[in-house]
């Protein structure tokens, strides 16, 4: 901040490394993603960008105006330069107590079943009280310091691993409030749903550990709608909503997505259910895809997809190039009406080799995959206001005035500076403060990874 005698702020240039040290300052010449502002008179740019000021008052957002309009705010002003400005973001999707098992437990050959056999015998071997506690903390620190304000962790529940993760995922939920909002569903096949003895289990450690949320692993097997019904009762009687990983698979005969949605429509479920995968919807033929995205809007299903993970693991043969690009549907999805979004998935672990809870490379990575970048100017939506509304999460995922001043400043003026790099220089705003955007180091893991040197 440059001043004068009389203590007048006049506008400088910053590469964001430095904010005031005030609880008052205004943001200048910040394009912002039209679709994730909550203000009026704005108008967006061919990128759906829209240049405003936003004022910064006591932690929240004073006002965001045209850039230039006249402003009475007080404090110095930080001239933004055209920098794209975004609120800090949500994963609707990922798995902490899976996250940086890599080193000691490797996928084999790359395939899904590779890395359920892996986390298998990972989970039975390793997963104690101090070995998730340690590895959930990690993924946390590296989402805060990316600039995620809230995330949905899965969370593998099945036999004792029940009593260990859901009480350190509810102490963790506890010492980061304030910083990462955590929410928690819990995960197991779809055929544990006919066993009582293990649906008694997980009700109560949700109920007593978890966030309203109940879920599982749905894929076709015969008796797969006498189980949709225990889980739908369930979630009735006990008033959760419902999450679900669907059809995993490049096998068009996984259709257990449009078995959700009938079960949701025969139950006259109510609450909130998210459908994350669907990757066996992108190989239905034109009218079986028709038919069965029309019953998941009409179910009130949002559909979640993981691209990375699923590019990572979908239609890999040994020695074949694959032929498609793992994910689902997602622009016909969202053409119906339905509530779609992108997320994280697995960190370093058998399911995915890389990542690091980023969503802003979910964002530029998506976006190429599922070719985003000529579908309009609102797939910002998809790791911001969506999975927000999804999560129940009312004044995350936008710039809104009165709202948390919680945002993501970048160098980058248009979205292909945005895609062209990480972003790595990015300033992360937690109530106006900026945070240390430091990453923990993948050697503070080396204590858990046995006999890696």
């Amino acid at each position: 901040m440059h001043g004068d005698a009389d203590g007048e702020f006049e506008p400088v240039k910053t590469g964001y490394a430095v904010l005031p040290e005030m609880s008052v300052y205004r943001l200048t010449g910040a394009r912002a993603p039209l679709c994730l502002v909550e203000a009026g008179g704005l108008a967006a740019d061919r990128d759906g960008l829209t240049l405003v000021d936003i004022a910064v008052e006591e932690g929240r957002i004073g006002s965001i105006l045209p850039a230039g309009t006249e402003s009475v705010a007080d404090g110095p002003v930080v001239d933004l330069d055209g920098g794209i400005v975004l609120p800090r973001l949500v994963d609707a999707h990922v798995h902490l107590d899976k996250g940086h098992i890599w080193p000691r437990r490797p996928n084999p050959d790359g395939s899904f079943m590779g890395a359920l056999n892996s986390v298998m015998a990972d989970r039975e071997a390793n997963w104690s009280i101090v070995d998730v506690r340690a590895r959930m903390d990690f993924g946390l620190r590296c989402a805060f310091a990316h600039g995620t304000a809230a995330l949905r962790t899965h969370i593998d529940s099945l036999g004792k691993q029940i009593g260990i993760t859901w009480p350190v995922l509810a102490d963790l939920r506890a010492e980061w409030a304030g910083r990462i909002a955590i929410q928690g569903s819990p995960l197991f096949g779809i055929q544990f749903a006919l066993d009582e003895n293990h649906m008694r289990d997980v009700v109560a450690a949700v109920r007593a550990h978890g966030d309203g949320l109940f879920g599982c692993v749905s894929y076709m097997i015969p008796e797969l709608d006498a189980a949709l019904d225990v889980i739908f009762r369930t979630a009735i009687e006990n008033g959760f909503d419902l999450d679900f990983h669907v059809d995993e698979t490049n096998d068009p005969a996984a259709r257990s997505l449009e078995h959700i949605a009938d079960a949701a429509i025969r139950h006259r479920f109510t609450g909130r259910i998210l459908a994350g995968h669907c990757c066996s919807l992108a190989l239905q033929a034109p009218d079986v895809e028709a038919r069965i995205v029309a019953k998941v809007r009409e179910a009130g299903i949002a559909v979640v997809s993981l691209p990375m993970c699923n590019m990572y693991l979908q239609d890999r043969q040994p020695g074949r190039t694959p032929r498609w690009r793992g994910v689902t549907a997602l622009h016909e999805l969202k053409a119906a009406g339905v509530p779609v979004m992108i997320a994280s998935d697995n960190t370093r672990d058998p399911f995915y080799a890389y990542g690091d809870l980023d969503l802003i490379e979910v964002l530029r990575e998506g976006t190429r995959i599922l070719q985003l970048d000529h579908a309009g100017g609102d797939w910002a939506d998809a790791v911001a206001r969506t999975p927000a509304s999804i999560m129940g999460l009312d004044g995350k995922g936008v710039l809104s005035p009165g709202g948390p001043a919680d945002l993501i400043l970048t160098r980058a003026r248009d979205w292909t500076e945005f895609f062209a790099r990480p972003q790595a220089d990015r300033t992360v705003l937690v109530a106006g403060r900026a945070i240390d955007t430091t990453l923990p180091d993948h050697r503070e893991l080396d204590h858990l990874m046995g006999g890696r040197s």
